[in-house]
C-alpha cells in the first residue's frame, strides 16, 4: 500500500529538518518558523506540523511557551544522563533474558553478530573496520533488547537511545587517530562476549552488571573524542553539534 502524499511529505521533512539539526546547520534555541520552513522544504503546512511533532517525540524539538517548536539544547549532563538510563534499562533486558532463558536460534543470532565484529578488527591494534563496526555493534544492542521479548522493555530502551547521542554507536566515526579510543572499542567488545556468556549461562546479576558497564563505553568514546578536541574528528560525529557547552 502507497503512503498518502501528506505522510510522504512529512517523513521527508522529517528525515531533512533531522539532518540539518544533527549537522548543527539548525543550532540549539533556533525557533522554527512555519511558513518559512514550509516554503524551504516546499510542502504544505500540515506535513511540517507532523514532521515537527515527531522530532519534538524524538526529543530533538522542544515546544516553544508561545506555540512553535525550538531545537533543543543539550548539556554533558544531558548525555551522560541519557547514556546512564540506556545502561540500566540494557541491563535490564539482559537480565530477564538470563533468567527467562533464551532458545538456541536466538543465542545463535547473538553468537553470529559477536561473530562478526570480531571481523570488524585486523591485524593491527588500530586497524578497525569502524563503518562496519557501528552497524554491528548497532545489531547486538538491538537484538538485546529483544531478548527478554518484552515489547515493553524494547520500547523503552528504542526510546532512551533515540538521541543520538545517546545511541550505542554514538562515537564511532569513520576512522580515530586516537589509541585510547581505539582500545575502548576492543574493550567494548570484549563486553559484548561477556555479556552473551552470562545470558546464555543465566547468570541475570553478571548479565545486568557487565550490560550496564558497557554503556558507558559510549560515554568513554565521548570524552575520548572531546578531549582528542581534533576537528575532522568531531566532524565526523554528527550528534555532538547538540551538545550545547557552557
Amino acid at each position: 500500500m502507497m503512503e498518502a502524499p501528506g505522510k510522504t511529505h512529512a517523513t521527508r521533512s522529517v528525515i531533512e529538518l533531522r539532518k540539518k539539526i544533527l549537522s548543527g546547520e539548525l543550532v540549539g534555541g533556533t525557533r522554527l518558523l512555519e511558513v518559512p520552513l514550509a516554503e524551504e522544504l516546499e510542502i504544505s503546512r500540515t506535513p511540517l506540523r507532523d514532521a515537527l511533532s515527531r522530532l519534538a517525540e524524538e526529543g530533538l524539538l522542544e515546544r516553544g511557551r508561545s506555540g512553535g517548536f525550538i531545537v533543543r539544547r543539550f548539556t554533558l549532563a544531558d548525555v551522560i544522563d541519557a547514556i546512564e538510563l540506556r545502561g540500566v534499562l540494557e541491563g535490564t533486558a539482559a537480565r530477564l533474558a538470563a533468567e527467562r532463558g533464551i532458545e538456541g536460534p536466538r543465542l545463535n543470532r547473538m553468537l553470529e553478530i559477536v561473530a562478526a565484529v570480531d571481523d570488524c578488527f585486523g591485524s593491527g591494534h588500530a586497524d578497525i573496520d569502524f563503518e562496519r563496526y557501528a552497524e554491528m555493534n548497532a545489531a547486538f544492542h538491538d537484538e538485546l533488547a529483544r531478548l527478554p521479548q518484552s515489547d515493553v522493555i524494547a520500547r523503552e530502551i528504542e526510546r532512551a537511545a533515540r538521541l543520538p547521542f545517546a545511541s550505542p554507536s554514538a562515537f564511532v566515526p569513520e576512522r580515530a587517530d586516537d589509541m585510547a579510543f581505539t582500545r575502548s572499542l576492543h574493550v567494548a567488545h570484549a563486553e559484548h562476549k561477556a555479556i552473551v556468556q552470562a545470558i546464555a549461562g543465566r547468570e541475570g546479576a553478571r548479565a545486568e552488571a557487565l550490560a550496564r558497564e558497557h554503556a558507558r563505553a559510549t560515554r568513554v568514546n565521548l570524552e575520548s573524542v572531546l578531549m582528542a578536541g581534533d576537528r575532522k574528528i568531531l566532524e565526523r560525529v554528527p550528534s555532538l553539534a547538540l551538545v550545547f557547552r557552557d
